[in-house]
């Protein structure tokens, strides 16, 4: 008879010791922050699959400006998820005309659905950008 528990282990030990162990993933996230690969960030980053996430200089929704998105668009992904923190945003049109330019697709969501759409299009071995908004003055508001 079969002992479907010493199974289901050893299927488990294989799904943990898979190659995607080496990218960035989204492990948890919140109003506060965001935990990748369960390691906790309560500012705000850009996340690519292969690189350890960065620091970006995008404190607000409000503070963005064409560099924040230039600096992006050096990492050459094929399309920017931009988590806008607790709700959607839309950025203007000008802030990324030369990612655009370059068919790098940007799309605005809210941070949490931002997180998500980034894990799936990570898992699909896509070159995905996460660009997420921790706002401070947002969380002391709420």
């Amino acid at each position: 008879m079969t002992d479907f528990r010493s199974i289901l282990a050893d299927i488990t030990m294989k799904l943990h010791q898979s190659d995607t162990q080496k990218y960035q993933t989204i492990t948890g996230y919140d109003q506060t922050g965001v935990e990748i690969n369960a390691q906790r960030y309560n500012y705000s980053l850009v996340v690519l699959p292969e690189m350890p996430p960065r620091a970006w200089n995008a404190p607000t929704f409000e503070s963005l400006t064409v560099e924040h998105f230039d600096l992006i668009g050096t990492d050459d992904p094929d399309v920017v998820i931009l988590g806008t923190g607790a709700r959607q945003r839309f950025i203007h049109p000008r802030l990324t005309a030369a990612l655009t330019l370059r068919r790098i697709g940007v799309e605005c969501m809210d941070s949490q659905a931002a997180c998500r759409t980034y894990n799936i299009l990570m898992g699909e071995g896509r070159k995905v950008a996460l660009a997420l908004i921790i706002d401070t003055a947002e969380q002391t508001t709420a």
